[in-house]
């Protein structure tokens, strides 16, 4: 079973404190690259860095007064070095060189948890996949049977697709690794590239090749739409698992504790409550990525209506996806599955899933698609009105058998040997194979 979830990991890289300390590293960093260009004394650099720190609270306080919250920070730190060495902390610098540096750092950081996440999703399922790779269970088009696959496929399918969820966060990754020092409109004015070029590599992150005062929002909101992508992912499997735990259908089911309960009235009821849960909260990634898509438009070089934006969606968004990930991986693992149920509803089609396959033979005999189509549905129907009027020969095969237009093709005994459930699954192996399960 999976490991109880705590979100602290991906909540601690979006508080206040972690937040500040980001912003710290990358001041030191700055100033010990302005040493190195020869910008700082040395001995300055060195009582900064040993004095350097801040209070979260002193920030909030001088917040307060000043209705800036780098000036804040740097105001705090600037107090904890003192004079004269305080006069290089943050020179050359603009508030968004911290702020969109630091906010670099904080997404990579995310991002790295929620590829662990995937990760750890994909191996439960490929472990569910292979427990079921030969679980025969109908296939649905339209919610309506369409020809047999197996359990495992079904697995198999999900496996792959978190697949690309798995590359499409890890290629989100590494576009919004990027960091600018460049000041207050992209200039580098007052900064030699070199320092952007330090930091930015000290940190894993490159240097935008070119800025306003801000790293434009475009990669800002393909990052936070790779996680509403992953978010539906998520929403898809949830909502197949519910289908699939209907009272009608029941062929899998949400693992269910001893002592919980499923509604207040009706103590019957096991409701799958934690794919319901994830298939709302893909809805809340998906209202934040639209958010995200608001902020790429700003007024020239700059200006702040992204910034009270960004401070809700992105930690919601990167904590959110991080539950809902570590759920799906626990509610997956602990899936029920009803192999016999399974192979209960194969049979309410009465052996209709036949139809392709009954048709192809036809046509491969010298018929054309439309007379061996009208043949195959024709007795499908009649299945169909057989079944529904409760008659005993509610059969397809048996109805193809009794059709002198249909019989005269087979010999005795081909029609049940081609219609068998291993004709649909000789692939089965192969496609495991290609997907390495």
């Amino acid at each position: 079973m999976i490991a109880r979830y705590s979100r602290s990991e991906m909540r601690d890289i979006w508080t206040e404190q972690r937040k500040l300390e980001v912003w710290l590293q990358i001041e030191l960093l700055a100033s010990e690259a302005l040493v190195k260009e020869s910008v700082m004394p040395r001995k300055d650099f060195e009582i900064m860095k040993a004095r350097a720190a801040f209070d979260v609270e002193r920030c909030k306080e001088l917040e307060k007064t000043l209705n800036h919250d780098v000036l804040a920070f740097t105001t705090n730190v600037a107090e904890n070095i003192g004079a004269p060495a305080s006069r290089w902390l943050h020179f050359g610098l603009t508030s968004s060189d911290i702020v969109d540096t630091g906010f670099a750092v904080q997404m990579i950081q995310s991002a790295d948890l929620l590829i662990a996440d995937v990760k750890a999703l994909r191996k439960v399922i490929a472990r569910r996949a292979r427990e079921h790779k030969f679980t025969p269970m109908i296939g649905r088009s339209h919610g309506i049977h369409a020809e047999p696959m197996t359990f495992g496929m079904k697995m198999a399918v999900m496996f792959d697709e978190f697949g690309r969820a798995l590359e499409r966060l890890e290629s989100a990754r590494q576009r919004v690794a990027v960091g600018k020092l460049s000041g207050a409109v992209g200039t580098s004015a007052h900064l030699s590239p070199r320092v952007e070029a330090y930091v930015c590599k000290k940190l894993g992150l490159r240097p935008a090749p070119i800025a306003t005062q801000v790293v434009q929002r475009d990669l800002h909101a393909e990052f936070i739409q790779t996680l509403a992508l992953v978010g539906a992912s998520i929403e898809r499997w949830a909502t197949e698992f519910r289908h699939l735990q209907r009272t009608e259908v029941l062929e899998v089911e949400e693992f269910f504790a001893k002592g919980q309960k499923g509604s207040s009235a009706m103590p019957h009821k096991r409701n799958p409550i934690t794919g319901e849960r994830l298939t709302g909260l893909a809805r809340v990634l998906r209202g934040n990525a639209i958010a995200g898509l608001e902020n790429v438009t700003l007024w020239h070089e700059r200006d702040i209506s992204h910034s009270s934006v960004e401070r809700i969606i992105f930690p919601d968004s990167c904590s959110l996806l991080d539950y809902m990930l570590v759920t799906l991986t626990k509610l997956t693992d602990s899936l029920i599955v009803y192999p016999e149920n399974m192979k209960k509803n194969i049979g309410l089609s009465l052996g209709m899933w036949n139809s392709q396959t009954v048709l192809l033979a036809l046509i491969k005999k010298g018929l054309t698609r439309e007379q061996a189509y009208e043949l195959v549905q024709r007795n499908a129907m009649k299945t169909w009105a057989a079944k529904h009027a409760r008659r005993d020969e509610a059969d397809f095969i048996e109805q193809l058998q009794n059709d002198s237009d249909v019989a005269r093709y087979f010999r005795k005994g081909e029609l049940e040997k081609l219609c068998s459930l291993d004709f649909h699954f000789k692939e089965v192996e192969r496609r495991f194979k290609k997907l390495g399960i």
